[in-house]
């Protein structure tokens, strides 16, 4: 009698837990402002090359936030836009800065190659990471990362422009992807998910 009742109680302990386990994992996944992936899958790999002619890999920055734009140096618009937001997302961090990789990646890889990235992204921060490589190389990773990329050219060849999708995704230090951000999304928004990362340690 007495085994049946510990069993008993045991039991309603344990689904207590569960039920509070679960609401603070809910509590906590809606503080986060941007469109949380759930469940947080790994972040495809890749190794690409960056602005310094080095080899760059996804899976050497776990430990860190990444947050990653794919665009191309010659984008009017959208790809400025959010490389500005990222050096401002740097300078909010602070401290913390040092602990995330701001990550962008060519969609556009014959008018991208490592030189003109090094000029764009360091005209910028020099401590962003621009990432290119071959068209078989990145086209791995769009598709990977379902990223849309179109590319059209003039009359000249030196008139190109390219479609492409305007998301930034983050993954988090355990190398998940956990959230990703329209473009034009707050700064302080995106801030606050950072540092909520940052100050639990994990995703």
């Amino acid at each position: 009698m007495r085994s049946s009742r510990s069993i008993f109680i045991g039991s309603v302990v344990f689904f207590v837990l569960v039920l509070v386990v679960g609401t603070l994992f809910q509590q906590n996944s809606a503080r986060f402002n941007g469109s949380l992936i759930k469940p947080a899958t790994p972040a495809d790999d890749f190794q690409l090359t960056d602005q310094n002619g080095n080899a760059y890999r996804l899976s050497d920055q776990q430990g860190k936030v990444v947050v990653l734009f794919f665009g191309y140096t010659h984008c009017p618009d959208f790809c400025p836009v959010t490389l500005a937001q990222f050096r401002d997302l740097k300078a909010s961090l602070e401290e913390q800065s040092e602990q995330v990789e701001f990550v962008f990646i060519t969609v556009d890889p014959e008018q991208d190659p490592v030189s003109r990235m090094k000029e764009y992204v360091d005209a910028f921060d020099p401590k962003l990471v621009g990432l290119t490589g071959t068209r078989s190389e990145l086209e791995l990773v769009w598709k990977n990362y379902g990223v849309y990329q179109e590319k059209h050219t003039g009359h000249d060849e030196t008139d190109t422009t390219v479609d492409h999708s305007t998301r930034t995704y983050l993954v988090d230090q355990q190398g998940k992807l956990l959230l990703t951000y329209p473009f034009g999304f707050e700064t302080d928004k995106i801030v606050q998910d950072i540092h909520l990362l940052l100050d639990s340690g994990s995703g």
